[in-house]
Formats: structure tokens, C-alpha cells, sequence
């Protein structure tokens, strides 16, 4: 039976290749760190969530690394039978500490957590109202939902009134606006005042997936809510684990007690997944502990993000404006997304620098680009050398 499927499944595959849309993963030989190793060469690396450079600190390893003495490799069960440890309990509840919320509860993943925490809130008597641009795990998780769906233009105030409208006409019994703190592909924020400000006049509620933000943005590297003073205002935040606060895996839903605590009782991915490996476990809470004491590590991800915006200017590139360390070096039109894949190409192959053409359908069509990410863990000369390997691949390429 599998000889008619193989054929189909490899035309689908050649169709993605013809389309230059096929995704090849290179194979890292060291740690995850700026500094790393493919097959083919040594590399700067800017195209990692390595925000802080926790990855490979050497106190996240040590807790990760003792942990595995004391708690053991994995938990082998859901968090509701055996798979709850004194370190899980309290992770979540340095996570609400540190957010500002009542309760917190932990997810494999942040995907997991956006695919929870919908079905479980909203039903049938509900309406979700989404920004177009958020992240996949958001609209899979909307979709598991029964509630009425409404979609407004990225960041466009006006549109989202008008959704609330729609909403509030259908008699929905509760309402919530979701959007990403953070847009991944464009490094943009979310403007969050008026969201709020929108959501309190047509008594929604307002959920953020902090997951580009969380240890870095705002004074003390609690996201985008403290960022636009709105954190008494954001009723759900969901984030991960594996981005700033360690690198590895893991996300949470951190919010009032009664959403935390229902979602122990229905949200399926909770209950149907194992609990956090221990190991990463015990390094997320040595990641948020130094968190706490990263004002120098923050300020240092601010000046690199300044550079490497102001010299990539001076280059004549063009980059989406924006201040997040999320820098999108754009390749418009029909022969964007060949010429940035052969640029990216090209800076590892002899810039020893690595960074990740984006396409359409991950982006609109027409708007290709080369995402660069910057780290608190790259120094000047790092972010000087990705410009100089960017230059020079332009030249090349033509």
C-alpha cells in the first residue's frame, strides 16, 4: 500500500525543493553558544534564541549537571501521578514571583502550552480574537477551541476595535484579545497599552505569549507587559523555556490562580505529557536566578542590537526598524528569497558566520529575509565581523 503514498509524498517533496522552500538542518558539533562548530566550518553564530548567552553558562550547566544526581534523568510520568518534584513546584512559583502573577504551571513546551490553554478557557460560548502575525502554537491552540475565531491586521488598533465589536454583537460570554509580545519574524512589539486599553472598554481579557521577551525586555527582564507598564493589566502570559532562560525546552502558563488551576485539571497537553526533564528543570531555575542580576547582560544585548542596526544602515541594507534584538535584514521582491539563501550561504561557507534565510510561506511572499539575532554573549568585534561577512557576501553574490 505504501508504494502509492511514497510516489505522492515524493513529488511533494521535490515540489518544496523546486520551490527553494526545502528547510536543511546543519548538524552544531560543539555547544550551542556564539561560537559554534558545523560540519563544514567554525562560526559566529547570530542566528540562535541565545538572548543571554545561558545555553552554556557555566552555572546553568552546574545545576542541570547536579541535578542529574539528585533527581535522576527523567520523570517517566505526567505531573498528576508521580511526576511532580519539589523543583517543579518551585520553578513555578519563582515564575510567578518574578512575572507578578498568582499561579504559574509548567508545559513540555511553549507549543504545548499555547495548544492547552485555549480549548480549556474558551468554549462555543466564547469568541478569541487573534493577531494575524502570531506564532504557530497560537493558532494550532485556537483551533483545538470551539469559540468563535476573529482575526485582526498586525498591531492595527482600529481593526481590533472592530473585532471587539463583532465579538460583543455575537453576545459572546467571554472574549480575549491574544497577540504575541514580541513578533518573531519581525522583531516588532506588540503595542500593548492600547491593547489593554481596548480590551478594559469592551471588557475582555488580554493574553500575551511572552516568549521573545521574557529575561530580557524591560528594566528587570520581565517582558513586554513591564515594558509598557501593563503587567497588572495582562491576564495570561504564556513563554517558554528555550529561549532566555536557559535555551532548553520547557514553557508555562502563568496567570490568575483559577486559570492555573483549572488548567492542572483539563489542559490535555499537561495532562497526557511528562512532566520537564529535571535536569532542565534545575538549570531553568539557576537561568532565573541569574535573570535576576542581568542588568549588565541586558544592557550589553541593547548595545550589540544598536550596533549591529547602525553599521548594517551605513552598509545600505535594509532592516526593519525596531529596537528587539530580533533584526530582520530585508531581500524584497521576486528573487529575494534566492538571493538571501545564496547570501546566508555564502557568510558560512566563507565568513564563518551563521545566520538563516526566511521565506515564504514562513513570511509573506516578496519579503524575504536573513533574521540575525542578536546575543549579551557577542562581543563588539563578533557583531562588527557578522557586518563585514554580510558585506562581503553582497559583493560576491551580486
Amino acid at each position: 500500500m505504501y508504494g502509492a503514498v511514497r510516489e505522492q509524498l515524493t513529488q511533494t517533496l521535490q515540489e518544496i525543493r523546486d520551490a527553494g522552500l526545502y528547510k536543511s538542518e546543519r548538524e552544531l558539533t560543539t555547544a550551542q553558544s556564539t561560537h559554534v562548530r558545523t560540519q563544514t566550518a567554525d562560526a559566529l553564530n547570530f542566528c540562535a534564541n541565545n538572548y543571554l548567552g545561558y545555553a552554556a553558562h557555566p552555572v546553568v550547566v552546574a545545576a542541570a549537571r547536579a541535578a542529574l544526581d539528585e533527581w535522576g534523568f527523567g520523570m517517566a510520568s505526567v505531573r498528576f501521578i508521580c511526576g511532580t518534584q519539589t523543583q517543579h513546584t518551585m520553578l513555578e512559583q519563582r515564575l510567578s514571583s518574578f512575572l507578578g502573577t498568582e499561579a504559574t504551571i509548567l508545559f513540555s513546551s511553549c507549543f504545548d502550552a499555547n495548544g492547552g490553554v485555549f480549548e480549556v478557557l474558551f468554549g462555543e460560548d466564547d469568541a478569541i480574537i487573534s493577531d494575524e502575525l502570531n506564532h504557530a502554537s497560537i493558532i494550532d491552540g485556537i483551533r483545538l477551541s470551539k469559540a468563535a475565531r476573529y482575526r485582526y491586521r498586525n498591531a492595527d488598533m482600529a481593526d481590533l476595535r472592530r473585532q471587539l465589536q463583532a465579538a460583543q454583537s455575537s453576545g459572546a460570554r467571554r472574549v480575549v484579545v491574544v497577540t504575541d509580545g514580541v513578533f518573531s519574524m519581525d522583531g516588532s512589539f506588540a503595542p500593548l497599552t492600547q491593547i489593554c486599553d481596548l480590551a478594559d472598554e469592551f471588557g475582555a481579557m488580554v493574553l500575551v505569549d511572552d516568549s521573545h521577551a521574557v529575561g530580557f525586555v524591560g528594566d528587570g527582564g520581565r517582558g513586554t507587559p513591564e515594558l509598557f507598564g501593563v503587567s497588572d493589566r495582562v491576564d495570561i502570559i504564556t513563554g517558554t523555556l528555550g529561549k532566555a532562560l536557559g535555551g532548553a525546552s520547557g514553557g508555562y502558563v502563568s496567570s490568575h490562580r483559577e486559570v492555573v488551576d483549572l488548567l492542572r485539571q483539563r489542559a490535555r497537553p499537561y495532562l497526557f505529557s511528562n512532566s520537564v526533564a529535571p535536569s532542565v528543570v534545575a538549570g531553568s531555575l539557576a537561568a532565573l536566578e541569574l535573570v535576576a542580576g542581568s542588568a549588565d547582560a541586558r544592557a550589553a544585548l541593547r548595545r550589540n542590537t544598536t550596533l549591529f542596526r547602525e553599521l548594517m544602515t551605513e552598509a545600505g541594507f535594509t532592516l526593519l526598524p525596531g529596537s528587539h534584538p530580533i533584526t530582520p535584514v530585508m531581500f524584497p521582491g521576486d528573487d529575494g528569497a534566492r538571493l538571501a539563501t545564496q547570501i546566508a550561504d555564502h557568510m558560512l561557507a566563507h565568513g564563518g558566520v551563521y545566520v538563516i534565510a526566511f521565506s515564504f510561506p514562513v513570511v509573506p511572499r516578496g519579503k524575504a529575509r536573513i533574521r540575525v539575532q542578536l546575543s549579551a554573549a557577542h562581543s563588539e568585534e563578533d557583531v562588527r565581523s557578522c557586518v563585514s561577512a554580510f558585506v562581503a557576501a553582497r559583493a560576491a553574490v551580486g
